[in-house]
């Protein structure tokens, strides 16, 4: 992959791409919000990075847990979540 072209998972990873579900769920597991990836861009010859957004989500939790695909889940306080935080697959 060249750098800052458009690209997906592959292999184990083929469920990685546009459009690839996020949940937002609240510190006791209920879902509180959900998104999408959007479209992936390479950073790399290996490294394919994604972002997303997930609207409305709701405040006065002090942990979220996010979840992309069937990845497992990621806890992370509400400060982290609003900056964005970083999610990393793979190596």
């Amino acid at each position: 992959m060249s750098s800052g072209t458009t690209c997906s998972g592959s292999g184990g990873y083929s469920d990685i791409h546009a459009g690839t579900g996020v949940t937002i769920a609240n510190a006791s597991g209920a879902v509180v919000a959900t998104g999408a990836l959007a479209t992936g861009r390479a950073s790399s010859p290996t490294t394919c990075d994604f972002a997303f957004t997930v609207p409305d989500v709701p405040a006065g939790e002090d942990f979220y847990q996010v979840t992309v695909s069937h990845r497992g889940t990621l806890t992370s306080s509400a400060d982290e979540l609003r900056s964005g935080p970083g999610l990393s697959l793979g190596d």
